[in-house]
């Protein structure tokens, strides 16, 4: 029976090992593949290059505002590329908002691969390329979908922005990863915690955060508790009996839409 039990212990530890090591392929499904806006139904959205403070080149895509109407500075989840969100990139310009996609490094043509500080600074290259193209701060909300969520409040803790919507948001990656490898001990092994419970309750900025009640991926709780943690004025929208999906829903797109009217006085 020791003998059994040490064998488990050992086997055990080799698994947490792999783990700790691949984490981030884990945690992180690119898409690599580079595409223009034009192939997947977008003609008119500027391709851009952004440099980042550390060096790395990051594609994005930029539409132009309409007249008093604001800029959405977007970030998008773990999985895929900007090319797989070409109908929330739509939305949004019909509607008269500018857009800026920023295609984080590791992802569809931009280079480098994906941290957590990493995703940061490219956030923050994003921000501050419209900042050098004459978008003033007070035009500038921000939209985190998913992984993205974790970005968005942290570039909003870093930079004025005028509101910001969280899809599918979480406290943290660390309480999502423990509730999905319990049997891991998650909370002392992974890198990118994206700890946004810490960090919401600094921000002085309207915020929406929209979930699925029965989301598998980023369960509600962790988007009810980081709604519980953020400062007024907030708003929840509660999508009963949505999963993760939600996120892609043109209901959500929309919400966002109109809080960022509404709050930012457009």
């Amino acid at each position: 029976m020791v003998k059994v039990a040490y064998t488990l212990i050992a086997l055990y530890a080799v698994i947490v090992a792999v783990m700790y090591l691949a984490q981030r392929r884990l945690q992180y499904f690119p898409n690599t593949d580079f595409a223009e806006a034009a192939s997947v139904g977008l003609p008119n959205i500027e391709q851009v290059s952004l440099k980042t403070a550390d060096g790395e080149t990051l594609v994005a895509w930029y539409a132009k505002a309409k007249p008093g109407k604001p800029v959405i500075l977007y970030f998008h989840g773990n999985a895929g590329s900007i090319a797989d969100r070409p109908g929330r990139i739509t939305h949004y310009t019909k509607a008269g908002f500018g857009v800026l996609y920023v295609s984080y490094r590791g992802y569809g043509g931009s280079t480098g691969s994906p941290t957590e500080d990493g995703l940061v600074a490219d956030g923050l290259a994003g921000y501050d390329w419209l900042v050098s193209r004459g978008v003033s701060a007070d035009d500038i909300a921000v939209v985190g979908e998913s992984l993205g969520s974790g970005v968005a409040v942290q570039v909003a803790g870093k930079r004025s922005v005028a509101a910001m919507a969280l899809e599918a948001p979480y406290s943290s990656i660390t309480d999502v990863a423990a509730g999905h490898y319990w049997w891991l001990p998650v909370r002392f092994l992974l890198k990118d915690t994206f700890d946004s419970i810490s960090r919401i309750g600094d921000l002085k900025v309207p915020i929406l955060i929209t979930h699925g009640t029965t989301d598998q991926v980023v369960p509600f709780e962790f988007g009810h508790r980081l709604f519980e943690a953020a400062n007024h004025p907030k708003r929840l929208i509660k999508v009963d009996g949505a999963g993760h999906d939600a996120i892609f829903d043109e209901a959500t797109w929309t919400s966002a839409l109109e809080f960022f009217e509404e709050v930012m006085g457009r």
